[in-house]
């Protein structure tokens, strides 16, 4: 997979993507990570990418020249674009695995006060929001999005039977409690079906608690 990132700050990425397991992913050569800077398609001196809104308001829209200069030179036939915005589908683990099937995906990050609308009119396959809350631009909710689909590309995680059995793998359930070493501590025990070696009865205690967790927590999960 190919993942291009167009930012007006790539240099937020450095540290995220040089650690743990997006790096290892890279050092796989099972995806490959592209940062742009979205200033280097602005086509003035100045290297504008963003106006004063028509009709009024607050802050600046980016502008749709540089956003088109960029996919036009990134795109092809295998391209998947998508733009960051608190507007977007709400993403979950079920798109990131949508997502981890692609062959290329363009993440266009959002600064300012927003986009030319014609921008998600006319240039995007997709428009995604990590949760109903602002920020100051789409950079942290791309490294959410990229950190998601990675590890669920094949290869990438050393067991890949770890990704089967997680929250929200099954879109209604949140995974089941669970506890390693000491078995006590302070004299919270680990419970003792966990310690039994019954493989029958850990996965019944398991299934059962992912229903009361996903019940306490996340009742609309349920609904």
């Amino acid at each position: 997979m190919t993942i291009d990132i167009i930012t007006l700050f790539p240099e937020i990425f450095q540290g995220p993507f040089d650690h743990s397991i997006i790096k290892i992913a890279q050092q796989k050569k099972l995806v490959k990570i592209n940062l742009h800077n979205l200033r280097d398609w602005a086509e003035d001196k100045h290297k504008s990418v963003d106006d004063r809104p028509y009709g009024g308001g607050p802050g600046m829209l980016l502008m749709i020249k540089p956003v088109y200069n960029a996919l036009k030179a990134l795109k092809n036939k295998n391209s998947h674009v998508i733009l960051l915005s608190p507007q977007g589908t709400p993403f979950n683990q079920s798109l990131a695995a949508n997502l981890s099937q692609k062959k290329h995906l363009i993440l266009v990050c959002g600064r300012y006060e927003g986009f030319d609308e014609r921008i998600r009119k006319h240039l995007i396959d997709q428009e995604i929001s990590i949760g109903d809350f602002v920020l100051s631009g789409g950079e942290l909710p791309s490294m959410i999005i990229t950190e998601a689909v990675v590890r669920l590309i094949p290869g990438t995680l050393k067991k890949e039977e770890a990704t089967q059995d997680e929250s929200f793998t099954n879109p209604n359930l949140i995974e089941h409690p669970q506890y390693t070493r000491p078995e006590v501590f302070h004299g919270w025990k680990v419970p003792k079906v966990l310690l039994s070696g019954d493989h029958a009865k850990i996965k019944s205690w398991q299934e059962k608690n992912a229903i009361k967790n996903t019940t306490l927590k996340r009742p609309d999960l349920l609904s």
